[in-house]
């Protein structure tokens, strides 16, 4: 099974992706849309940008774990990681989500 973009609704009505690799862990999740067509948008943003390594951000956060996010042409986050307890957890987040992004089926929870 191959890696897939879920795309719901949160609490405040905003549209929201996350992407899951093929074991079904989430690995990048999005900012809030207002609309749906901006949400497909973000989608096709990582699917581009995903294949380039220098497009990820890695950081350390202030509690000392590692993440990463994912930015477009213009610099602009477009997926932010969870937190990682290991910098070679973090890369390996990184190498997931350069591997399914591209191809990933969008499964529209909103329909």
């Amino acid at each position: 099974m191959a890696g897939k973009f879920e795309v719901y609704k949160d609490k405040r009505g905003e549209f929201r992706f996350r992407l899951k690799a093929s074991n079904g862990q989430n690995i990048l999740a999005s900012e809030g849309y207002t609309s749906k067509s901006s949400c497909m948008n973000g989608i096709q943003s990582v699917m581009k940008n995903a294949a380039d390594e220098a497009r990820f951000e890695k950081k350390e956060t202030k509690s000392g774990k590692h993440m990463f996010n994912l930015k477009a042409g213009n610099h602009q986050v477009i997926g932010t990681s969870e937190s990682y307890e290991s910098v070679a957890s973090r890369d390996n987040g990184v190498a997931s989500v350069m591997k399914n992004a591209p191809g990933a089926k969008i499964d529209d929870q909103t329909a």
